[in-house]
Protein backbone atom coordinates (compact mmCIF):
# COMPACT_ATOMS: atom_id res chain seq x y z
CA UNK A 1 0.00 0.00 0.00
CA UNK A 2 2.83 2.40 0.79
CA UNK A 3 4.33 1.79 -2.66
CA UNK A 4 0.94 2.47 -4.28
CA UNK A 5 0.56 5.71 -2.32
CA UNK A 6 4.03 6.91 -3.27
CA UNK A 7 3.53 6.06 -6.94
CA UNK A 8 0.19 7.86 -6.94
CA UNK A 9 1.54 10.97 -5.26
CA UNK A 10 4.53 11.09 -7.63
CA UNK A 11 2.13 10.84 -10.55
CA UNK A 12 0.03 13.66 -9.09
CA UNK A 13 3.15 15.81 -8.75
CA UNK A 14 4.01 15.12 -12.38
CA UNK A 15 0.52 16.29 -13.38
CA UNK A 16 0.33 19.40 -11.19
CA UNK A 17 3.97 20.32 -10.54
CA UNK A 18 4.52 22.76 -7.68
CA UNK A 19 0.81 22.69 -6.85
CA UNK A 20 1.51 19.59 -4.78
CA UNK A 21 3.28 19.90 -1.40
CA UNK A 22 4.73 17.25 0.89
CA UNK A 23 5.80 17.76 4.53
CA UNK A 24 9.29 18.99 3.60
CA UNK A 25 8.06 21.54 1.03
CA UNK A 26 7.64 25.27 1.67
CA UNK A 27 3.96 25.47 0.74
CA UNK A 28 3.04 22.66 3.11
CA UNK A 29 3.45 24.72 6.29
CA UNK A 30 1.12 27.54 5.25
CA UNK A 31 -1.50 25.15 3.91
CA UNK A 32 -1.63 23.13 7.12
CA UNK A 33 -1.88 26.14 9.43
CA UNK A 34 -5.48 26.30 10.61
CA UNK A 35 -7.29 27.99 13.47
CA UNK A 36 -8.38 24.89 15.34
CA UNK A 37 -6.45 21.93 16.66
CA UNK A 38 -5.75 19.38 13.87
CA UNK A 39 -7.25 15.94 14.40
CA UNK A 40 -4.84 12.99 14.26
CA UNK A 41 -1.73 12.83 12.08
CA UNK A 42 -0.71 15.54 9.65
CA UNK A 43 -1.42 15.14 5.90
CA UNK A 44 0.79 13.12 3.57
CA UNK A 45 0.27 15.73 0.87
CA UNK A 46 -1.53 18.97 0.07
CA UNK A 47 -2.84 19.84 -3.39
CA UNK A 48 -2.99 23.62 -3.96
CA UNK A 49 -5.87 23.73 -6.41
CA UNK A 50 -6.33 26.54 -8.90
CA UNK A 51 -9.04 25.02 -11.10
CA UNK A 52 -11.84 22.45 -10.82
CA UNK A 53 -9.65 20.15 -12.91
CA UNK A 54 -7.00 20.24 -10.17
CA UNK A 55 -9.70 19.13 -7.75
CA UNK A 56 -10.65 16.27 -10.07
CA UNK A 57 -7.03 15.08 -10.20
CA UNK A 58 -6.74 15.28 -6.40
CA UNK A 59 -9.93 13.29 -5.77
CA UNK A 60 -8.91 10.62 -8.29
CA UNK A 61 -5.47 10.29 -6.70
CA UNK A 62 -6.85 10.00 -3.18
CA UNK A 63 -9.37 7.37 -4.20
CA UNK A 64 -6.92 5.28 -6.23
CA UNK A 65 -4.43 5.20 -3.35
CA UNK A 66 -7.02 4.71 -0.62
CA UNK A 67 -6.10 7.99 1.07
CA UNK A 68 -8.44 9.91 3.32
CA UNK A 69 -9.54 13.25 1.89
CA UNK A 70 -10.31 16.68 3.34
CA UNK A 71 -10.92 20.18 2.01
CA UNK A 72 -9.29 23.33 3.33
CA UNK A 73 -10.92 26.63 2.48
CA UNK A 74 -10.57 29.46 4.97
CA UNK A 75 -8.89 27.24 7.55
CA UNK A 76 -11.44 28.08 10.27
CA UNK A 77 -13.23 24.77 10.74
CA UNK A 78 -13.58 24.72 14.52
CA UNK A 79 -13.37 20.89 14.63
CA UNK A 80 -9.98 20.84 12.88
CA UNK A 81 -11.32 18.66 10.05
CA UNK A 82 -9.80 20.91 7.38
CA UNK A 83 -6.86 18.53 7.66
CA UNK A 84 -6.66 14.76 7.52
CA UNK A 85 -3.83 12.23 7.54
CA UNK A 86 -4.12 11.64 3.79
CA UNK A 87 -4.63 14.22 1.05
CA UNK A 88 -5.82 17.80 1.61
CA UNK A 89 -7.50 19.73 -1.20
CA UNK A 90 -6.38 23.30 -0.54
CA UNK A 91 -8.73 25.88 -2.09
CA UNK A 92 -7.09 28.93 -0.54
CA UNK A 93 -5.67 29.94 -3.93
CA UNK A 94 -9.17 30.07 -5.48
CA UNK A 95 -10.47 33.34 -4.05
CA UNK A 96 -11.74 35.34 -7.04
CA UNK A 97 -14.98 37.31 -6.61
CA UNK A 98 -17.05 38.73 -9.51
CA UNK A 99 -20.07 40.92 -8.79
CA UNK A 100 -22.94 40.64 -11.26
CA UNK A 101 -23.92 43.57 -13.43
CA UNK A 102 -27.12 44.14 -11.47
CA UNK A 103 -25.12 43.96 -8.21
CA UNK A 104 -27.70 41.57 -6.79
CA UNK A 105 -25.42 38.52 -6.89
CA UNK A 106 -21.77 37.56 -6.98
CA UNK A 107 -19.87 34.52 -8.22
CA UNK A 108 -17.19 33.51 -5.76
CA UNK A 109 -14.66 30.69 -5.90
CA UNK A 110 -14.45 27.97 -3.28
CA UNK A 111 -11.55 29.47 -1.34
CA UNK A 112 -12.96 32.99 -1.04
CA UNK A 113 -13.23 34.47 2.43
CA UNK A 114 -15.82 36.92 3.66
CA UNK A 115 -13.23 39.70 3.51
CA UNK A 116 -12.58 38.93 -0.18
CA UNK A 117 -16.26 39.28 -1.00
CA UNK A 118 -16.84 42.41 1.06
CA UNK A 119 -13.78 44.11 -0.40
CA UNK A 120 -15.65 44.00 -3.71
CA UNK A 121 -19.16 44.76 -2.44
CA UNK A 122 -18.50 47.46 0.17
CA UNK A 123 -17.53 50.15 -2.39
CA UNK A 124 -20.74 49.40 -4.30
CA UNK A 125 -22.98 49.82 -1.27
CA UNK A 126 -23.95 46.13 -1.25
CA UNK A 127 -23.21 43.27 1.11
CA UNK A 128 -23.19 39.49 1.23
CA UNK A 129 -24.54 37.66 4.25
CA UNK A 130 -21.52 36.48 6.23
CA UNK A 131 -20.52 35.34 9.69
CA UNK A 132 -19.05 37.66 12.30
CA UNK A 133 -15.43 37.37 11.12
CA UNK A 134 -13.97 38.44 7.78
CA UNK A 135 -11.29 35.74 7.77
CA UNK A 136 -13.77 32.85 7.62
CA UNK A 137 -14.12 30.94 4.34
CA UNK A 138 -17.44 31.49 2.59
CA UNK A 139 -17.86 27.92 1.32
CA UNK A 140 -17.70 26.33 4.75
CA UNK A 141 -20.00 29.02 6.11
CA UNK A 142 -22.57 28.61 3.32
CA UNK A 143 -22.60 24.83 3.54
CA UNK A 144 -23.00 24.57 7.30
CA UNK A 145 -25.12 27.55 8.35
CA UNK A 146 -23.84 31.06 8.63
CA UNK A 147 -24.95 32.81 11.82
CA UNK A 148 -23.97 36.47 11.55
CA UNK A 149 -24.89 40.14 11.92
CA UNK A 150 -27.45 40.11 9.09
CA UNK A 151 -29.31 36.98 10.17
CA UNK A 152 -32.44 38.74 11.39
CA UNK A 153 -32.95 40.71 8.18
CA UNK A 154 -31.58 38.39 5.47
CA UNK A 155 -31.40 34.94 7.09
CA UNK A 156 -28.50 32.53 7.34
CA UNK A 157 -25.64 32.70 4.88
CA UNK A 158 -26.87 29.41 3.39
CA UNK A 159 -30.29 30.97 2.75
CA UNK A 160 -28.52 33.29 0.32
CA UNK A 161 -26.86 30.59 -1.78
CA UNK A 162 -28.20 30.68 -5.34
CA UNK A 163 -26.10 27.99 -7.02
CA UNK A 164 -22.99 25.88 -6.45
CA UNK A 165 -20.50 24.17 -8.77
CA UNK A 166 -19.35 20.96 -7.15
CA UNK A 167 -16.87 18.22 -8.03
CA UNK A 168 -18.34 14.86 -7.04
CA UNK A 169 -16.56 11.75 -5.84
CA UNK A 170 -16.74 10.18 -9.30
CA UNK A 171 -15.06 13.23 -10.83
CA UNK A 172 -18.14 14.75 -12.42
CA UNK A 173 -18.61 18.52 -12.15
CA UNK A 174 -22.25 19.52 -11.69
CA UNK A 175 -24.09 22.75 -10.97
CA UNK A 176 -26.71 22.56 -8.25
CA UNK A 177 -29.47 25.15 -7.93
CA UNK A 178 -33.26 25.26 -7.58
CA UNK A 179 -33.69 23.85 -11.12
CA UNK A 180 -30.70 21.51 -11.51
CA UNK A 181 -29.65 18.75 -9.11
CA UNK A 182 -32.38 20.00 -6.78
CA UNK A 183 -31.84 17.39 -4.07
CA UNK A 184 -28.12 18.13 -3.97
CA UNK A 185 -28.79 21.87 -3.77
CA UNK A 186 -31.17 21.25 -0.87
CA UNK A 187 -28.60 19.08 0.93
CA UNK A 188 -25.70 21.49 0.44
CA UNK A 189 -27.55 24.15 2.43
CA UNK A 190 -26.87 22.77 5.88
CA UNK A 191 -25.44 19.34 5.14
CA UNK A 192 -21.86 20.56 5.09
CA UNK A 193 -19.07 19.28 2.86
CA UNK A 194 -20.40 15.73 2.79
CA UNK A 195 -21.26 15.54 -0.90
CA UNK A 196 -18.27 16.84 -2.87
CA UNK A 197 -15.93 19.80 -3.28
CA UNK A 198 -17.65 23.13 -3.96
CA UNK A 199 -15.37 25.06 -6.31
CA UNK A 200 -17.63 28.05 -7.02
CA UNK A 201 -20.85 29.58 -5.74
CA UNK A 202 -23.30 32.24 -6.75
CA UNK A 203 -24.60 34.14 -3.75
CA UNK A 204 -27.24 36.80 -3.23
CA UNK A 205 -26.18 40.38 -2.45
CA UNK A 206 -28.20 43.04 -0.66
CA UNK A 207 -28.21 46.82 -0.91
CA UNK A 208 -26.53 47.99 2.30
CA UNK A 209 -24.59 51.28 2.09
CA UNK A 210 -23.47 50.98 5.71
CA UNK A 211 -24.37 49.56 9.09
CA UNK A 212 -24.25 50.98 12.59
CA UNK A 213 -21.96 48.69 14.54
CA UNK A 214 -19.11 48.50 17.01
CA UNK A 215 -18.15 47.18 20.40
CA UNK A 216 -19.69 47.92 23.80
CA UNK A 217 -17.60 46.76 26.75
CA UNK A 218 -18.78 46.37 30.35
CA UNK A 219 -16.86 45.30 33.48
CA UNK A 220 -17.09 41.66 34.46
CA UNK A 221 -18.12 42.74 37.96
CA UNK A 222 -21.45 43.77 36.38
CA UNK A 223 -21.70 40.73 34.10
CA UNK A 224 -24.83 39.23 35.65
CA UNK A 225 -26.89 42.41 35.62
CA UNK A 226 -25.70 43.48 32.15
CA UNK A 227 -26.56 40.13 30.57
CA UNK A 228 -29.94 39.92 32.30
CA UNK A 229 -30.91 43.42 31.16
CA UNK A 230 -29.71 42.57 27.67
CA UNK A 231 -31.82 39.39 27.70
CA UNK A 232 -34.87 41.45 28.70
CA UNK A 233 -34.37 43.67 25.63
CA UNK A 234 -34.06 40.84 23.11
CA UNK A 235 -37.78 40.14 22.52
CA UNK A 236 -38.42 43.76 21.52
CA UNK A 237 -35.48 44.15 19.14
CA UNK A 238 -36.35 44.55 15.44
CA UNK A 239 -35.09 42.04 12.89
CA UNK A 240 -32.64 44.62 11.56
CA UNK A 241 -30.71 44.67 14.86
CA UNK A 242 -28.47 41.72 15.70
CA UNK A 243 -26.33 41.69 18.82
CA UNK A 244 -23.55 39.27 19.64
CA UNK A 245 -22.82 38.93 23.34
CA UNK A 246 -19.63 37.50 24.70
CA UNK A 247 -17.31 37.19 27.64
CA UNK A 248 -13.65 37.65 26.70
CA UNK A 249 -10.38 38.79 28.16
CA UNK A 250 -9.81 42.54 28.08
CA UNK A 251 -6.47 44.19 27.21
CA UNK A 252 -5.18 43.51 30.73
CA UNK A 253 -6.27 39.87 30.66
CA UNK A 254 -9.22 40.45 33.00
CA UNK A 255 -12.59 39.19 31.67
CA UNK A 256 -15.10 41.72 30.36
CA UNK A 257 -18.57 41.51 28.86
CA UNK A 258 -18.70 42.52 25.22
CA UNK A 259 -21.77 43.35 23.13
CA UNK A 260 -21.45 43.88 19.38
CA UNK A 261 -24.65 45.37 17.93
CA UNK A 262 -25.16 45.65 14.16
CA UNK A 263 -28.02 47.71 12.74
CA UNK A 264 -28.73 46.87 9.08
CA UNK A 265 -31.99 48.75 8.71
CA UNK A 266 -32.94 52.19 7.46
CA UNK A 267 -30.30 54.90 7.48
CA UNK A 268 -30.51 57.23 10.45
CA UNK A 269 -32.44 54.82 12.71
CA UNK A 270 -29.60 52.75 14.11
CA UNK A 271 -28.70 54.99 17.04
CA UNK A 272 -32.20 54.97 18.52
CA UNK A 273 -32.41 51.17 18.44
CA UNK A 274 -28.93 50.68 19.89
CA UNK A 275 -29.37 53.35 22.60
CA UNK A 276 -30.93 50.98 25.20
CA UNK A 277 -27.77 48.85 25.07
CA UNK A 278 -25.71 51.82 26.22
CA UNK A 279 -27.60 51.89 29.51
CA UNK A 280 -27.09 48.29 30.62
CA UNK A 281 -24.22 49.11 32.97
CA UNK A 282 -20.94 50.99 33.29
CA UNK A 283 -19.53 51.39 29.78
CA UNK A 284 -15.77 50.87 29.60
CA UNK A 285 -15.63 51.36 25.84
CA UNK A 286 -17.99 52.27 23.01
CA UNK A 287 -16.85 52.12 19.37
CA UNK A 288 -20.32 52.06 17.78
CA UNK A 289 -20.49 54.14 14.59
CA UNK A 290 -21.81 54.10 11.04
CA UNK A 291 -19.36 52.04 8.97
CA UNK A 292 -19.20 49.86 5.89
CA UNK A 293 -20.40 46.33 6.60
CA UNK A 294 -16.99 44.84 5.83
CA UNK A 295 -15.35 47.26 8.26
CA UNK A 296 -17.73 46.19 11.02
CA UNK A 297 -16.41 42.61 10.91
CA UNK A 298 -12.89 43.77 11.82
CA UNK A 299 -14.00 43.82 15.48
CA UNK A 300 -13.31 40.10 15.61
CA UNK A 301 -10.01 40.04 13.72
CA UNK A 302 -8.13 39.89 17.01
CA UNK A 303 -9.89 36.61 17.86
CA UNK A 304 -8.94 34.92 14.56
CA UNK A 305 -5.25 34.55 15.30
CA UNK A 306 -3.46 31.54 13.84
CA UNK A 307 -0.48 29.91 15.44
CA UNK A 308 -2.48 29.13 18.57
CA UNK A 309 -4.11 25.88 19.54
CA UNK A 310 -7.88 26.24 19.78
CA UNK A 311 -10.46 24.01 21.38
CA UNK A 312 -14.10 24.82 20.74
CA UNK A 313 -17.46 23.32 21.57
CA UNK A 314 -20.99 24.47 20.76
CA UNK A 315 -24.53 24.05 21.99
CA UNK A 316 -27.86 25.69 21.28
CA UNK A 317 -30.07 27.26 23.95
CA UNK A 318 -33.78 28.08 23.66
CA UNK A 319 -32.98 31.67 24.64
CA UNK A 320 -30.50 33.85 26.47
CA UNK A 321 -32.12 34.34 29.86
CA UNK A 322 -31.24 34.65 33.52
CA UNK A 323 -30.28 31.00 33.90
CA UNK A 324 -27.94 30.98 30.89
CA UNK A 325 -26.48 34.35 31.92
CA UNK A 326 -25.63 32.90 35.33
CA UNK A 327 -23.95 29.86 33.74
CA UNK A 328 -21.89 32.10 31.46
CA UNK A 329 -20.70 34.24 34.35
CA UNK A 330 -19.85 31.21 36.49
CA UNK A 331 -17.89 29.60 33.66
CA UNK A 332 -15.86 32.71 32.90
CA UNK A 333 -15.10 33.19 36.58
CA UNK A 334 -13.39 29.77 36.39
CA UNK A 335 -11.51 30.50 33.14
CA UNK A 336 -8.00 29.05 33.24
CA UNK A 337 -6.37 31.73 31.06
CA UNK A 338 -6.99 34.88 29.05
CA UNK A 339 -7.52 32.63 26.01
CA UNK A 340 -10.90 31.45 27.31
CA UNK A 341 -14.04 33.04 25.86
CA UNK A 342 -17.75 32.43 25.39
CA UNK A 343 -19.71 33.94 22.49
CA UNK A 344 -23.41 33.84 21.69
CA UNK A 345 -25.03 34.05 18.24
CA UNK A 346 -28.68 34.96 17.78
CA UNK A 347 -31.00 32.98 15.51
CA UNK A 348 -34.17 34.94 14.83
CA UNK A 349 -36.11 37.03 12.34
CA UNK A 350 -35.77 36.05 8.69
CA UNK A 351 -33.78 32.91 9.54
CA UNK A 352 -36.62 31.59 11.71
CA UNK A 353 -39.25 32.18 9.04
CA UNK A 354 -37.73 29.69 6.57
CA UNK A 355 -39.67 26.37 6.62
CA UNK A 356 -37.74 23.56 8.30
CA UNK A 357 -38.01 21.37 5.19
CA UNK A 358 -36.79 24.06 2.78
CA UNK A 359 -33.10 23.34 3.42
CA UNK A 360 -31.10 20.64 5.17
CA UNK A 361 -30.64 23.08 8.07
CA UNK A 362 -33.90 22.45 9.91
CA UNK A 363 -33.48 24.11 13.33
CA UNK A 364 -35.63 27.08 12.35
CA UNK A 365 -36.98 28.06 15.76
CA UNK A 366 -35.58 31.08 17.59
CA UNK A 367 -32.54 30.09 19.62
CA UNK A 368 -29.06 31.15 20.72
CA UNK A 369 -25.92 29.35 19.60
CA UNK A 370 -23.22 29.28 22.28
CA UNK A 371 -19.53 28.90 21.38
CA UNK A 372 -17.10 27.92 24.11
CA UNK A 373 -13.50 28.62 23.10
CA UNK A 374 -10.12 28.04 24.69
CA UNK A 375 -6.97 29.07 22.82
CA UNK A 376 -3.38 28.89 23.96
CA UNK A 377 0.12 29.00 22.42
CA UNK A 378 1.01 26.21 20.05
CA UNK A 379 2.94 23.28 21.54
CA UNK A 380 1.96 23.87 25.17
CA UNK A 381 2.92 21.46 27.90
CA UNK A 382 0.41 18.69 28.50
CA UNK A 383 -0.83 20.14 31.76
CA UNK A 384 -1.69 23.45 30.10
CA UNK A 385 -3.58 21.74 27.31
CA UNK A 386 -5.40 19.51 29.78
CA UNK A 387 -6.49 22.52 31.85
CA UNK A 388 -7.96 24.30 28.83
CA UNK A 389 -9.65 21.19 27.48
CA UNK A 390 -11.22 20.47 30.86
CA UNK A 391 -12.53 24.03 31.17
CA UNK A 392 -14.26 23.71 27.78
CA UNK A 393 -15.77 20.35 28.71
CA UNK A 394 -16.97 21.53 32.10
CA UNK A 395 -18.54 24.63 30.58
CA UNK A 396 -20.29 22.58 27.90
CA UNK A 397 -21.68 20.21 30.55
CA UNK A 398 -23.03 23.16 32.50
CA UNK A 399 -24.85 24.57 29.46
CA UNK A 400 -26.05 21.12 28.45
CA UNK A 401 -28.46 21.15 31.40
CA UNK A 402 -30.53 23.86 29.65
CA UNK A 403 -29.56 23.25 26.00
CA UNK A 404 -31.94 22.15 23.28
CA UNK A 405 -32.11 18.34 23.04
CA UNK A 406 -29.69 16.74 20.62
CA UNK A 407 -25.95 16.16 20.56
CA UNK A 408 -23.63 18.69 22.17
CA UNK A 409 -22.71 20.25 18.82
CA UNK A 410 -26.33 20.82 17.85
CA UNK A 411 -26.02 18.62 14.73
CA UNK A 412 -28.90 16.33 15.60
CA UNK A 413 -31.20 19.26 16.23
CA UNK A 414 -30.17 20.99 13.01
CA UNK A 415 -30.61 17.94 10.78
CA UNK A 416 -32.93 15.46 12.50
CA UNK A 417 -36.26 16.26 10.74
CA UNK A 418 -34.46 16.03 7.39
CA UNK A 419 -32.19 13.09 8.20
CA UNK A 420 -33.88 10.53 5.96
CA UNK A 421 -33.70 12.78 2.91
CA UNK A 422 -30.06 13.57 3.65
CA UNK A 423 -29.26 9.86 3.73
CA UNK A 424 -30.86 9.41 0.32
CA UNK A 425 -28.88 12.32 -1.16
CA UNK A 426 -25.64 11.04 0.37
CA UNK A 427 -26.19 7.57 -1.08
CA UNK A 428 -26.96 9.06 -4.48
CA UNK A 429 -23.97 11.41 -4.77
CA UNK A 430 -21.32 9.86 -2.48
CA UNK A 431 -22.27 6.25 -1.71
CA UNK A 432 -18.71 5.29 -0.75
CA UNK A 433 -18.47 8.14 1.80
CA UNK A 434 -15.43 9.76 0.20
CA UNK A 435 -16.32 13.10 1.75
CA UNK A 436 -17.05 13.97 5.36
CA UNK A 437 -17.23 17.19 7.30
CA UNK A 438 -17.75 18.57 10.78
CA UNK A 439 -21.48 18.00 10.27
CA UNK A 440 -21.87 14.28 10.73
CA UNK A 441 -24.61 12.61 8.71
CA UNK A 442 -26.44 9.38 9.47
CA UNK A 443 -25.34 6.78 6.91
CA UNK A 444 -27.94 4.06 7.40
CA UNK A 445 -31.61 4.57 6.59
CA UNK A 446 -32.56 1.88 9.10
CA UNK A 447 -30.76 3.76 11.87
CA UNK A 448 -32.62 6.94 10.94
CA UNK A 449 -35.96 5.16 10.99
CA UNK A 450 -35.18 3.70 14.43
CA UNK A 451 -34.42 7.06 16.03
Amino acid sequence: MTDLIERTLRGLSNQLGNRVSRPDDDGYVAATEISAEPIGCMPRTVVHCQTPQDVQFAIAAARSAGLSLSVRGGGHDWTGRDLCDGLVIDLSGMRDVAVGRDRRSARILGGARASDVLAMTDPLGFAAVTGWCGAVGMAGLLLSGGYGPLIGRFGLALDNLIAADIVLADGRIVTADCDREEDLFWALRGGGGNFGVVTAMRIRLHALPNVVSGMLVYPFSEAGSVLRRYADLLPSMPDELSVQAGAVAGPDGVPVIMLVPTWSGAQGQGDQHIAPLLRLGTLLDNTVDAVRYGTSLSVFDQYAVKGRRTIMERCSLPALDGASADLLVEAMAKAVSAGCAIFSHQFRGAASRVPAEATAFSLRRDHVLIEIIASFPDRPDRLEERRHRQWVRNTLRAFDTIALPGDTHGTAQRLCPNAERLVRVKQLYDPENVFCSAISLPTDRRAVAAE
